[in-house]
């Protein structure tokens, strides 16, 4: 019987377990696409369903590359050297997987990459809401040092006081020193009310913090409330999970009487793509979305179908964190003149990917378009740059005035949006404000 070949278009994965710095993607089955929604042409892939030998499946990888990578000159050079390149020399499946990670290095790409049975079920059980772990987002740093992102709201690694840019330098007293993301995700998750024990370097500390794992929640809404009579404050932690759009409308439901909103996207990598032009879609009353260009040049643009849910005033917070489905939202809500951006330059990842279900149970994602902002701006490894910039310092971190939720003195101090602490957030009310009363407030310099 003949099995399809599982083939996405997504955007950012927020690292719940494993992900490359900046993001890898979540999986959203295809036939959750409504038709019109996609701005990507669908390709459906049937391939037999006999299991391949470890030539024949590098042999198909190297295939989906060659029809499908958006960049065809394959970083400078000739695709067809990598074909016969290890005829004869495969002769299992770790082979087969090892030659196709070192075929896809040669792309200098870092979005296009190979995930085995494991990394690949870790992604799926991302869209399904089922984890298991810690609840930390990893990725590599410039210097090839495992650090942590971000750790999840009321996960057992934000409960331990992880906090962002901590070095991972151990984990259960094995150095991460050489390990890829993946592999260091795999040591750190198991199962369910087990330990790991990580060492940390902050600063000029060693720390050996020991964290017991847990089943991780996903929640995209992390926050909905009013901070006053005026103003409404949602934040948006990732565009993950499938209930994402629904928790974000039953939020503005929440505040419908609120004069004004913000929307909080910093420190969110982002998730499905369907997600960020749903959201978006509540918005705006016409216009233009997203536009995804592909490897020939063909330019689709995803158009907002005109029925928003919300028509107050708002600003969109944004910061170094905000990444690929975040930078989409913002920059369809600026672009259609909706919102203001406040906070710093996000981080700039404007490719799109596709991800791959090979026949053993391993997958390939590959980069196979890019995507521009409303004003056919191209945002990949520029960032979008806020209407108002709010640089936040070393110092200003240690003194809490940072994102309200990461809490310099611990994960057992509670903080809140209102504390008016946070001085991204206490300028985006400014700004809000000034919207609501009719005022204009001059834009920063970029």
């Amino acid at each position: 019987m003949a099995t399809k070949m599982w083939w996405t278009i997504f955007l950012a994965v927020p690292v719940f377990l494993s992900a490359a710095l900046g993001g890898t993607e979540l999986i959203a089955n295809r036939d959750s696409w409504s038709a019109g929604q996609h701005p990507v042409q669908m390709v459906q892939r049937v391939f037999s369903g006999h299991q391949l030998d470890s030539t024949q499946l590098y042999r198909r990888v190297w295939q989906l590359i060659r029809e499908d990578y958006y960049d065809q000159t394959y970083n400078g050079q000739s695709w067809a050297r990598w074909e016969h390149r290890y005829d004869g020399k495969l002769k299992t499946l770790d082979d087969s997987h090892k030659a196709i990670e070192s075929m896809l290095a040669s792309l200098g790409d870092r979005y296009t990459r190979f995930l085995d049975r494991e990394a690949f079920d870790d992604e799926k059980s991302q869209i399904d809401a089922h984890l298991y772990g810690i609840g930390v987002q990893i990725g590599v740093d410039k210097t090839h040092k495992i650090v942590v992102i971000a750790p999840i709201e009321g996960t057992p690694a934000a409960k331990a006081g992880l906090m962002p840019a901590d070095e991972i330098a151990e984990i259960n007293g094995k150095s991460t020193k050489g390990l890829s993301v993946e592999d260091a995700a795999r040591q750190i998750k198991g199962p369910i009310n087990t330990q790991v024990i990580l060492t940390i370097l902050r600063s000029k500390q060693r720390l050996k913090i020991p964290i017991v794992r847990a089943e991780i929640p996903i929640k995209a809404v992390q926050t909905a409330k009013m901070l006053d009579k005026d103003i409404g404050y949602i934040r948006l932690s990732s565009f993950i999970s499938q209930q994402a759009s629904k928790e974000m409308k039953d939020a503005l439901a929440k505040l419908s009487g609120a004069r004004g909103i913000i929307l909080d996207l910093r420190q969110n990598p982002g998730g499905l793509l369907t997600n960020a032009i749903d959201i978006s879609n509540m918005f705006l009353d016409g216009g233009n979305i997203v536009s995804t260009v592909d490897r020939d040049g063909y330019k689709t643009p995803a158009m907002s179908d005109g029925k928003p849910i919300s028509h107050q005033p708002m600003v969109v917070l944004i910061d170094q964190g905000s990444a690929s489905a975040s930078e989409i939202t913002g920059g369809a809500l600026r672009d259609n003149g909706r919102a203001a951006l406040v906070g710093q330059k996000t981080f700039g990842k404007g490719l799109v990917q596709g991800i791959n279900r090979l026949e053993d149970g391993s997958g390939v994602n590959i980069t196979i378009a890019r995507y521009l902002t409303p004003n056919d701006t191209d945002i990949n490894k520029k960032g979008i740059t806020p209407d108002h910039s709010i640089e936040l310092s070393d110092k200003d971190y240690q003194e809490g005035k940072g994102p309200w939720w990461l809490d310099p003195d611990g994960p057992t101090v509670k903080r809140s949006p209102e504390d008016k602490r946070d001085i991204q957030l206490a300028k985006a009310v400014e700004v809000l404000k000034a919207k609501i009363g009719g005022q204009s407030v001059a834009v920063e310099p970029k």
